[in-house]
């Protein structure tokens, strides 16, 4: 374990209830290391951020659709429908629900493993099901990375035309082999990679005594780089002459009303 940090945050003795406590400031510490974090967010994935708000840009410009899929953290609801966040953003998820219990076969595994063919053919149907469309973008967030749905979705979304931003944790995926019958992992079939900066592990901190490190940096710093390509697209759209349409928040007295405005600005003008 590192403990440079008690330098900059000495530990001090409490005394509760009659016990001795000491106390390690964990929480300051916390904010140490995500003030670190952002910093080597902004290091190493600045100028795909940039990149990426450019061709998001252009996509809307040109009346397409930015799409965002994400395994289930953060990515997937921190985009879609927010105060201060784009109409523009629509929301792709997708499942095979199968209802068969059986204890027995349970028990001898079958029917626990999905084999590439069913990837492919669950992914084949979902795109041809969605609103996708060729010169469309595809944020794809998986902080692995290795898992075959997200690989699979970005092969087949490319052979469609559709851009693909994969937003994942280098450090962390590449030490991870695929589950992917290609053996690439997510980094490897994007267009365009944004980095979210996490560790190998994901988790920021540790303490004696605590078997798993805590806290972890991806859905931080996934939020962060997104926010900052929508910060990009912003910026490009209005120096284009065509503003995006922005969600004003619906807790406002006149919440409710300005977001059904906003969303019929958006359906007239796709942005």
């Amino acid at each position: 374990m590192e403990w440079s940090w008690y330098k900059k945050s000495p530990p001090f003795w409490e005394t509760l209830f009659g016990y001795t406590l000491f106390i390690v400031r964990l929480p300051k510490l916390y904010f140490e290391r995500l003030h670190t974090q952002l910093e080597e967010l902004e290091r190493r994935s600045l100028p795909a951020i940039e990149q990426a708000a450019a061709r998001c840009a252009e996509c809307l410009l040109n009346g397409g659709v930015i799409h965002v899929y994400d395994t289930g953290h953060l990515v997937s609801r921190e985009l879609i429908n927010r105060a201060g966040g784009l109409a523009a953003f629509s929301p792709f998820h997708f499942d095979l629900q199968v209802q068969n219990p059986n204890p027995y076969r349970e028990a001898q595994g079958v029917g626990n493993h999905t084999s590439p063919e069913t990837v492919r053919a669950i992914v084949r149907a979902a795109l041809d099901r969605s609103r996708m469309a060729p010169g469309d973008v595809l944020i794809i967030g998986s902080v692995s990375g290795k898992t075959p749905f997200p690989v699979e979705l970005a092969i087949q979304a490319r052979e469609r035309g559709i851009y693909t931003i994969a937003l994942t944790a280098l450090d962390y995926s590449a030490r991870l082999p695929s589950e992917h019958e290609s053996g690439k992992r997510l980094f490897e079939v994007a267009d365009l990679v944004i980095d979210n900066a996490a560790p190998y592990g994901d988790a920021m901190l540790e303490l004696e005594g605590v078997e798993e490190p805590f806290c972890p940096a991806s859905g931080i710093g996934a939020a962060a780089a997104l926010w900052a390509v929508v910060a990009g697209i912003v910026e490009q759209m209005v120096a284009a002459g065509k503003p995006p349409t922005i969600f004003a928040s619906i807790n406002r007295p006149d919440g409710q009303q300005r977001y059904q405005q906003s969303l019929e600005r958006y359906k007239r003008q796709g942005y």
